[in-house]
């Protein structure tokens, strides 16, 4: 292992940090880990990662901290207090926090790093789990440009598209117009498929042939399957959508935005996890759409 490589300390092993966290080991980086659940730091051991007790220890001699959690809450708490990243990581570190927050916490984050002498970029990713296994990610990105160029040989362990989009809190404003894009395009497919389906057409030959052309995307590619085995296995969950929605809702407001069809679909995700649906995947809102259509669901 040439360790001329930033050493890495990576918070956060979920459906998404796994993955990521093993392709920068595949890499060559040494990399340490720390999450809730023991069974996941085995995992990374097992991958060829060390395991850490705490974010103290995960930290301590850490070049580089990836954080990887589900919302501004958890980054707040594993960024602050006595035994959190900012106050264990050492002076000249840079912390790389991929999770997908509002972007008033990065750029809060980033002010009070700056006074430990850490850096901060703001990078979270669209690309979802498979995204994440095949190192194919976009990676949205809001900091300096010197911490940019710094990261971006790490980043391109994990990711193709890594794009720097402004000052921090950029990338996490990016990633909400992403989280648009995909919400109110998962809505545009369900209903077609409920749609074809209550026409009795062959719904895969329907979905082949609308995806070689204009109404093709990305989200149907990536979601296809889902729809036509009803398989909701969790990439992304709906729980995790719902929080976005919140964020890109919110933040639109804030600078005087109108989203007449995100606003539409941000009540769908909330209407299908009222329902209990929170823990299935957000191509799930197919199961909205065929309860508004009178299907039993």
């Amino acid at each position: 292992m040439s360790n001329n490589l930033p050493k890495v300390a990576w918070i956060g092993l979920g459906i998404m940090g796994s993955p990521m966290s093993e392709n920068l080991i595949k890499a060559g980086y040494s990399v340490t880990g720390y999450t809730l659940e023991q069974d996941k730091i085995d995992r990374l051991v097992a991958a060829g990662g060390t395991g850490a007790s705490s974010i103290a220890d995960a930290v301590r001699d850490a070049d580089v901290v990836i954080t990887m959690v589900p919302a501004s809450p958890q980054v707040e708490a594993i960024a602050y207090g006595p035994d959190g990243i900012l106050e264990n990581a050492k002076r000249g570190a840079l912390l790389v926090d991929m999770s997908s927050i509002t972007p008033q916490t990065s750029v809060d984050l980033a002010k009070n790093a700056a006074e430990k002498g850490i850096r901060v970029l703001d990078a979270p990713v669209s690309g979802g789990e498979a995204g994440a296994i095949e190192a194919v990610l976009s990676i949205m990105v809001g900091g300096e440009q010197a911490d940019f160029d710094a990261a971006k040989p790490l980043l391109e362990a994990l990711g193709k598209t890594i794009v720097l989009c402004g000052p921090h809190g950029s990338g996490q404003t990016v990633k909400a117009a992403n989280q648009l894009i995909v919400a109110v395009n998962i809505q545009a497919c369900a209903e077609a498929v409920v749609f074809l389906e209550k026409s009795g057409v062959d719904l895969t030959a329907a979905l082949d042939v609308l995806n070689g052309g204009l109404a093709g995307s990305t989200v149907l590619t990536r979601k296809k399957d889902n729809f036509l085995k009803r398989d909701f296995a969790p990439g992304f969950r709906i729980d995790l959508h719902h929080k976005d929605m919140g964020i890109v809702t919110d933040a639109a407001r804030n600078v005087g935005a109108a989203l007449p069809v995100g606003a539409v679909v941000a009540q769908l995700v909330a209407s299908l996890r009222a329902q209990g649906d929170g823990g299935l995947d957000h191509s799930a809102l197919l199961r909205s759409v065929e309860r508004l259509s009178g299907s039993q669901v």
